[in-house]
């Protein structure tokens, strides 16, 4: 059924909802992790082009990704990592249509219509955008 899952994280609480929904759908197919985090800020969106030294977040979004990884592998799956950067919903249709992947589960934060009219939705354009399933669970308010 599934054997490469990519969990985009946010490096947030939001991050504990879709890992605990995944965790038993990964066990059950056997199928391999790959977690993202997709740096959006002024260094990330323009690290590349102006040679840039990597942020402090930056340095905080690779940490917290290899912490996620390495307990995740203590549980016994096989993950992969890898820390992008630019616009996110972009970079998530890009690496799962580049690493073959088939689901995405990732975590949404519920807003409404005027919220996403303003701030558009990753979640919204990722599952609009891409041929394979996307699973959206809804974090919980901490």
């Amino acid at each position: 059924m599934y054997t490469k899952i990519l969990i985009p994280l946010e490096n947030s609480e939001a991050d504990k909802a879709i890992l605990e929904h995944i965790r038993p759908l990964a066990k059950l197919t056997g199928a391999s992790l790959l977690l993202m985090h997709v740096a959006d800020g002024w260094v990330a969106r323009n690290f590349e082009q102006l040679k840039l030294a990597e942020s402090e977040e930056m340095k905080a979004d690779r940490a917290y990704l290899e912490s996620v990884s390495k307990t995740l592998e203590a549980e016994g799956f096989e993950v992969g990592h890898v820390l992008a950067m630019g616009e996110p919903s972009d970079e998530i249709i890009k690496f799962a249509r580049k690493h073959k992947v088939d689901l995405i589960a990732m975590s949404t934060h519920g807003h409404r219509f005027i919220s996403d009219l303003l701030y558009g939705s990753t979640a919204d354009k990722v599952r609009h955008l891409v041929d394979v399933p996307v699973l959206l669970l809804k974090a919980r308010s901490f």
